[in-house]
This record gives C-alpha cells, sequence and structure tokens, in this order.
C-alpha cells in the first residue's frame, strides 16, 4: 500500500469490534463502525462511549482525548459506508457462513484494489475468507484480545494467498499506529494463543464437570498458587462460554485432538444461554449492572 492507513473500517460493534474501532480512534484515525440495523449502531456506540468514560475515570485517559475519540468515529447500518476504507476488520460473531458472506460484500464495495480486509476471527481459517473474495492476497487475520483497549497483543495471521506485502502493511499498522505488539501465526485453528489456552480453560472446565474441585477452588488454586491474574473458569466467563465452545469445537475439528473436544458441561451451558459475564452468569455470577 503506497499511503498509509487513515482510514478504517470495523463490521461489528460488539464487545470486540468496539474495541477495535476504540484504539483505532485513539490513534486518531477515521473509523467507521458498521452494525446490523440503527438500533445495533446505536449500542454500539454507547458501549464505546461508556469504555472511554471508564478510562477517564481511572485516569488512564483525559476527558479531551475521550472526546476526540469519538469525534474521529462514525457509526453506521450500511456496509455502503465502507466503501473508501484503506482497511476493514471484520468482528462478527464466530460464525464461518456469515464471516465469508460479509467478505464476498466487502470485496464488492471497497473501491480501493490496494484496501485490506482483515478478520478478528479466533478460530476460522482464513483462507475460507479469502476465498470469499477475488483479493485473497489483501485478505489476512488480525486477531486482538480482549479488553482490545488494555491487552497489548495482536495476532497476525495469513493465509497460503496473503501477500507478503499485506502481511507487512498490517504489522506496521498495528505496531506503528495502534502501539500493539505482534506475533505472527500459521494459518490453524486456534492460531497461537487459543490453540494453548483452549486445552487449560477445557480442562478446568472437564474437573469442574467431574466433581474435582469446585469452580471457586479451581480459580484460586490458579491465581494463588500460579500467579496467574484470573483462573480458568473465570477467563472462560469473560470471554463468553459460546465463544470458548465455538473455538473448542473448530480445534477438534481441525486437529481431532480429545484435548480440543468441548465438555458435555459447556456445551449445556452454551444451550442454556449460560454464557458468562455478558448474560451474567456462568460458572460465576454477576452484576450485569
Amino acid at each position: 500500500m503506497s499511503t498509509p492507513i487513515t482510514r478504517v473500517g470495523i463490521v461489528g460493534g460488539g464487545q470486540m469490534g468496539a474495541g477495535i474501532a476504540e484504539v483505532c480512534a485513539r490513534a486518531g484515525l477515521a473509523t467507521a463502525v458498521c452494525e446490523s440495523d440503527a438500533r445495533a449502531a446505536r449500542t454500539a456506540r454507547e458501549r464505546v462511549t461508556v469504555s472511554l468514560e471508564r478510562a477517564v475515570q481511572r485516569g488512564k485517559l483525559d476527558r479531551i482525548s475521550a472526546e476526540h475519540t469519538l469525534e474521529h468515529m462514525v457509526f453506521t447500518h450500511s456496509l455502503d459506508d465502507l466503501a473508501d476504507r484503506q482497511l476493514v476488520i471484520e468482528a462478527i460473531v464466530e460464525n464461518p457462513d456469515a464471516k465469508a458472506e460479509v467478505f464476498a460484500a466487502l470485496d464488492k464495495i471497497v473501491d480501493d484494489p490496494e484496501a485490506i480486509l482483515a478478520t478478528n476471527t479466533s478460530s476460522i481459517p482464513v483462507m475460507r475468507l479469502g476465498m470469499a473474495t477475488r483479493r485473497a492476497d489483501r485478505v489476512l487475520g488480525l486477531h486482538f484480545f480482549n479488553p482490545v483497549p488494555v491487552l497489548p497483543l495482536v495476532e497476525v495471521v495469513a493465509s497460503l494467498h496473503t501477500a507478503p506485502e499485506t502481511v507487512a502493511v498490517v504489522e506496521d499498522f498495528a505496531t506503528g499506529v495502534l502501539a500493539k505488539t505482534v506475533v505472527r501465526s500459521q494459518d490453524r485453528a486456534g492460531f497461537v494463543v487459543n490453540a494453548l489456552l483452549i486445552p487449560y480453560l477445557l480442562a478446568a472446565i472437564r474437573m469442574a464437570e467431574s466433581g474435582f474441585a469446585t469452580a471457586t477452588d479451581l480459580d484460586t488454586g490458579m491465581e494463588l498458587g500460579c500467579a496467574h491474574p484470573m483462573g480458568p473458569l473465570k477467563l472462560a466467563d469473560l470471554i463468553g462460554l459460546d465463544t470458548v465452545a465455538s473455538i473448542a469445537q473448530s480445534l477438534y475439528d481441525e486437529f481431532k485432538e480429545p484435548l480440543y473436544a468441548p465438555p458435555p458441561l459447556l456445551q449445556r451451558m452454551v444451550e442454556a444461554g449460560l454464557l458468562g459475564r455478558k448474560t451474567g452468569r456462568g460458572f460465576h455470577t454477576y452484576d450485569r449492572g
């Protein structure tokens, strides 16, 4: 790409999409967030506003910077409004068909042939999404971690079709503009972090399922015994148990290793809508307010 990236689009304004949009706007980029409808777009704006206010209250951001961040953002419910973007990051639900549909649409809508299309997926093959477009060489994974404004890591994932120039441009953008630390990963389910993390979380879920120890004791053991900032079941609740199950299933489908298989308890909790922090109840109970 011959010119610096200054115009970014985010598809999806949920927890991850809003966080990605916030860090882009904080960096002074013209940031457009696209949601499914007008109500969801308003909710996405509220989500960013609350996050910025929290940062101000904690002394992590001054009031003027927070206001400037919002001034750099627009919220829409039409993908057509992303036509002039130089980089579009997809951050919708972890559903391969839904993501492929978005990429096919963006391929037709985004005008600049040099524009890069990225996915924030944590488990779906980048190749599959790239092949939904006519620019697979300009498609890659750009996987942020929750909460995006706080955690410094980004995984950059190239498919077999991704051009080296695309990887270089996105790495420079992530490190130089967003001030993130980059690790590269092959296009394998789970990439680097989740391929290591998910078996650990599933092991804790199996221990709770079998009655080996309570959720509280499992978390306390890892927090105080291994100096982990958060126990495995609290972390699973934070990620979202539906997301944990989805990543686990993707890992199992690809590698067929038993340690990746979602435990029955996890599947039942997802079916029951007990998804963790975002629903107020998972392995622990939370105040949704």
